[in-house]
């Protein structure tokens, strides 16, 4: 029987650490942030955010289908920034998409916030008197990322827009293992974009008690300081934005194909709370962490890191906690969590993680927990002292998504 468990070819990423891939890497063992003040938008007095974790404009004259013609009616760059890490991802993957292979090629490229930002605009030229752009309802479509990405690609296979809101990352690369396991497709287009630097959202977060707000009169120091998982002082997670992708393809079509791939993605666990909407539940995370590597043929001890969901938030950070030592015992890895460097974004920090978690693999190093303050209550080595050299074969990536979405990933190091 073929071995069901896919390969990654290539991948790609976009940041508040910046638009280069090996840019953000190096920042991210450095310990570096990238959050800073909000620009996206204007704050009006009494705003509650003023932090954000902003991606750096991109060059776009290498890329052709970036130019001003091609995206002059796809106005939310949820499009422009899906685009530009799906083509360097297939470049790194080395695969040609000629149209005897476009058929076997499926797209899983999902967003949990996709274009509201369209929506938003044409809302505000009603109030003006102005009708939408016949443009606004394409851009808010949320399939519509990953029907942008098959044109780009050509791929005609299927597509499909995985949306669990802060695993749709995790869940994008599940979803294309499923279709290669099937023999629905030999390749898939994984991974997830948001941008949801919107005023309405980022107030929503913060008026959910859910994204990091300053206080009144109380110096809370630099941006850089804002997102601190686990942490004692945690007070939320940081809105930011990104997008990731990742290449995946069966282990018959990589040796086909003459590639070497490096990476394999091991195994993968899917499930649902059913319990509260946005706070996470210790027994089903647990359950889908167990069953993530138990799907991989593994047993807890033999993975060596855990890339942490780890949002700042103070239940979703202990409850996280708790599940891992209900699946490690008194043995749980090393556990750094990128989003103290990053930020939350969205629905695609799952796959943006995913990413830096191979890279991690490739290299043996953990990048650091930034902003670390032990908290006595969750007991976890979450590698505060910067990044950290350790050899590995498996890390298991967690996350979870409001509506109590959980995926769970396990990625092996082949090379």
């Amino acid at each position: 029987m073929p071995d069901a468990r896919p390969v990654i070819l290539g991948y790609d990423a976009v940041s508040s650490l910046g638009t280069d891939l090996d840019e953000q890497w190096r920042r991210a063992r450095a310990g570096e942030s990238g959050i800073g003040p909000l620009t996206r938008f204007l704050p009006g007095p009494g705003f509650p955010v003023d932090v954000a974790g902003q991606v750096p404009a991109i060059d776009d004259s290498p890329y052709p289908f970036l130019a001003p013609r091609p995206l002059a009616h796809w106005t939310s760059p949820v499009f422009r920034h899906a685009l530009l890490v799906v083509h360097r991802a297939l470049r790194r993957a080395g695969v040609e998409l000629g149209p005897d292979l476009a058929p076997r090629v499926a797209v899983t490229f999902g967003t949990a916030i996709g274009g509201l930002d369209a929506i938003l605009a044409a809302d505000r030229d009603l109030a003006a008197g102005k009708v939408p752009s016949p443009f606004a309802n394409p851009n808010a479509c949320v399939n519509m990322v990953a029907g942008k990405v098959s044109i780009l690609a050509g791929a005609t296979g299927p597509v499909v827009t995985p949306i669990t809101a802060c695993a749709t990352g995790s869940t994008s690369l599940a979803l294309g293992a499923l279709l290669l396991g099937a023999r629905l497709a030999d390749v898939a287009i994984c991974g997830a974009v948001d941008f949801p630097l919107v005023e309405p959202i980022v107030a929503g977060f913060a008026t959910m008690n859910a994204a990091y707000k300053r206080k009144p009169g109380r110096e809370d120091g630099p941006p850089a300081r804002a997102s601190r998982p686990f942490s004692a002082d945690r007070r939320g997670f940081v809105v930011a934005e990104g997008a990731a992708c990742l290449v995946l393809a069966t282990r018959e079509f990589a040796l086909a194909h003459g590639l070497q791939p490096r990476f394999e993605l091991a195994g993968w666990c899917m499930n649902g709370d059913a319990g509260h909407f946005v706070a996470p539940r210790r027994e089903t995370i647990a359950r889908c962490m167990a069953g993530a590597i138990a799907h991989a043929g593994l047993a807890p001890a033999d993975i060596q890191a855990v890339n942490a969901h780890a949002t700042s938030t103070r239940v979703g950070d202990r409850t996280e906690a708790d599940a891992l030592g209900d699946v490690f015992e008194a043995r749980v890895p090393p556990v750094t969590a990128n989003k103290s460097l990053t930020g939350h974004a969205m629905g695609a920090s799952s796959a943006l993680e995913t990413v830096l978690a191979l890279e991690g693999l490739r290299d043996g190093v953990l990048p650091p927990t930034i902003n670390h303050a032990p908290d006595p209550e969750i007991r976890l080595d979450c590698v505060p002292e910067g990044s950290r050299q350790l050899p590995q074969e498996h890390v298991l990536k967690n996350a979870f998504g409001f509506g109590g979405a959980n995926t769970c990933l396990v990625l092996r190091r082949l090379a």
